[in-house]
């Protein structure tokens, strides 16, 4: 039965949707929320639930194994990155080899890669014109958004779209998706 670890480092909206989605399935369970902001509101959203959560700092994760560690011990089977804005370390990703899936909120390759995140996305496709935009759902490697892509869905940008607008749009398909892909991809 899988057992999953989701990453975030802030609001926690696409987690609680993820933990919604898999709260009734007794094949799938949520067994973690790990942070790296001890006022990440993800922390609230958790303890709704009654999901544990961990709270770790730069030098747990990136210079020790005990984050590693730690998923082994609850016997962790997948990684969701949801909102998680720090690079994967290569121990976490050679622990996990093809078990870390992470969205991105556009269309990569395009719009990808280091302080590419939340409203930055969103301004740089309405400032480049875009005609759409939408969400990457892919796995992780040791680059940013670089993964292999497993999934995406495309909506369309109107010429008076603000980033603000923009941002809904692709919320909504990060919520309407990301628990489903999740699902198909532990299922396999």
């Amino acid at each position: 039965m899988p057992k999953i670890a989701i990453f975030a480092s802030g609001n926690g909206s696409n987690a609680e949707n993820i933990i919604q989605y898999f709260k009734y399935k007794k094949n799938i369970i949520i067994d973690i929320i790990l942070t790296n902001r001890k006022d990440a509101f993800v922390i609230e959203r958790a303890k709704k639930y009654s999901i544990d959560v961990k709270i770790f700092d730069k030098n747990e994760f990136y210079d020790s194994d005990d984050i590693i560690n730690l998923l082994i011990k609850r016997k962790i089977s997948n990684i969701v990155l949801a909102g998680f804005l720090w690079l994967i370390p290569n121990n976490l990703i050679m622990a996990f080899p093809d078990r870390i899936l992470n969205i991105h909120p556009a269309l990569l390759p395009k719009y990808g890669g280091k302080g590419m995140y939340g409203m930055n996305v969103h301004k740089a496709v309405i400032e480049n014109k875009e005609k759409e935009s939408g969400i990457s759902i892919h796995l992780v490697n040791e680059k940013y958004d670089e993964g292999k892509i497993i999934f995406q869905a495309k909506c369309k940008i109107n010429e008076n779209d603000s980033s603000e607008s923009l941002a809904e749009k692709v919320h909504k398909l990060e919520y309407e998706y990301f628990p489903k892909v999740i699902d198909d991809w532990l299922g396999k």
